[in-house]
């Protein structure tokens, strides 16, 4: 009995061991972007992934472009459409979290989140489009990680440089050019305002 017991302290100390590692690994990652800009993400591999499977040269488009050059008006825009409390918030939106948990579990499944754009961040920047109750968990620590070490600022610029505006389509700059034949900079308030209705919704 005793003998079993050991065994399964050892498997926890080494379960927890390899969790510590996985989280430490994410610091690392968050640290490095707080001055260097991602060149790609999760989200981003898979998505190229689906794309190549219908055609195998198919490529993502995207530019970055700093957060000086992006529409003041595309950067309100996003933030009253995505994440009315962004600027207050510690990154999680309480009463959204619980309306979305109310919703799932009437459900029976995941089919809201309630993310904030930080949220949001951390599943584009780490993982899949996978839904699970353990993705969300580590979305919210990755979540977490992003608001200690990055500004409010920092966030939002790698946001709007790396989710998709359409298939394939990356970053406000890319979808600028697609979209209105203009740059990031050069967005008009209705331009903005369209384009803030067709990120996916948190």
């Amino acid at each position: 009995m005793r003998l079993i017991l050991r065994g399964i302290a050892y498997l926890l100390l080494l379960a927890l061991g390899l969790l510590v590692l996985i989280q430490f690994w994410f610091l690392v990652h968050i640290g490095y972007w707080i001055s260097n800009n991602p060149e790609s993400t999760a989200f981003m591999r898979a998505r190229l992934e689906i794309l190549q499977e219908d055609n195998p040269k198919a490529r993502l488009r995207q530019q970055w472009v700093p957060y000086n050059r992006i529409s003041g008006h595309l950067k309100r825009a996003v933030v009253a459409a995505e994440d009315a409390k962004f600027v207050s918030h510690n990154g999680f939106d309480w009463d959204g979290i619980q309306k979305a948990f109310e919703k799932n579990m009437r459900e029976g499944e995941i089919v809201a989140g309630g993310s904030t754009i930080t949220q949001q961040l951390a599943k584009n920047l780490f993982f899949s489009g996978e839904r699970s109750w353990w993705r969300k968990g580590q979305e919210a620590v990755v979540a977490v990680m992003l608001e200690t070490l990055m500004s409010k600022r920092r966030i939002l610029e790698i946001y709007l440089n790396v989710i998709e505006w359409g298939e394939g389509v990356f970053g406000v700059e890319a979808a600028a050019r697609l979209h209105y034949g203009t740059t990031a900079a050069a967005l008009s308030p209705e331009q903005a305002a369209r384009l803030a209705a067709v990120v996916p919704s948190p």
